[in-house]
């Protein structure tokens, strides 16, 4: 498993900038879609915490994606002095775009399986990822 995210870790520092900022706005749209679909409020340290960067990093991102109109920024409900980022219409088209390049992707390299075999591997992945984040909790 390491390898595999090494291994595509490295392709994308090989892409050009313009692709490389491309896919940190949608690194960060995806984190504050994937905060809000667990009920956590996304500020800058939750985002940060999500991405796993510091929180300067994390401010530049989510502002750069709120500039590209991706992300929409607000005073929080709990405390209005902090901001909270909501994915956008135009961050959600984004998104769609991103994850339907993903299942391309996806079908690439799962070329020659079954649909029972893809099926099985992407439920296992979710079910990673959920016990992930239980353990986070």
């Amino acid at each position: 498993m390491f390898e595999f995210v090494r291994h595509w870790s490295r392709r994308s520092l090989a892409t050009d900038h313009m692709v490389a900022e491309q896919g940190r706005l949608v690194l960060v749209t995806e984190a504050v879609h994937s905060l809000a679909q667990r009920g956590i409020p996304a500020t800058v340290n939750a985002v940060a915490r999500e991405i796993g960067i510091d929180q300067s990093g994390a401010s530049r991102l989510v502002k750069s994606a709120a500039e590209a109109g991706y992300l929409a920024l607000r005073a929080s409900e709990a405390d209005g002095r902090r901001r909270q980022a909501t994915v956008s219409s135009s961050g959600r088209a984004m998104l769609k775009q991103a994850h339907d390049w993903q299942e391309r992707v996806f079908g690439q390299l799962t070329d020659g399986w079954s649909e029972r075999r893809r099926r099985d591997f992407q439920r296992a992945m979710t079910d990673l990822m959920d016990r992930s984040y239980a353990l986070d909790g």
